[in-house]
């Protein structure tokens, strides 16, 4: 069975940091681009940012741009995003995604093949 399982959140205070991890299982992860999005309460699902095939390049919105890196271990089957210097603003549930295309529209309209089921990070004093 093909998944995607990420953990990591929490209640964490601005300014702090937090790492997130997707663990994927049934797929071989050197053919998926992976990738993580955020959807805040009341707003729509925004592309956080995703890295190539073989760890060598990555893109990222502008809001995670000097804050946040993804990173991935393919030994581990696992995609992290690192996230620093967080703000409230961050308040939402993280999901992790994979595809076989890392460059190209998927990732901006989130036609992707595979997903995780999120996991909530509030950032909060």
């Amino acid at each position: 069975q093909v998944r995607l399982v990420e953990s990591g959140g929490g209640l964490v205070q601005p300014g702090k940091s937090l790492r997130l991890s997707c663990v994927a299982s049934g797929l071989t992860m050197s053919k998926y681009a992976l990738g993580w999005f955020r959807q805040a309460p009341g707003k729509a699902r925004e592309f956080v940012g995703n890295i190539n095939w073989y760890g060598t390049d990555t893109d990222y919105a502008d809001s995670a741009k000097g804050r946040f890196t993804i990173s991935r271990d393919d030994a581990k089957n696992t995609v992290y995003l690192q996230m620093n210097s967080l703000k409230l603003e961050d308040t939402a549930i993280y999901t992790c995604a994979a595809d076989p295309h890392f460059y190209g529209s998927r990732w901006l309209t989130g036609d992707l093949e595979l997903w995780g089921q999120g996991t909530l990070v509030t950032v909060s004093s």
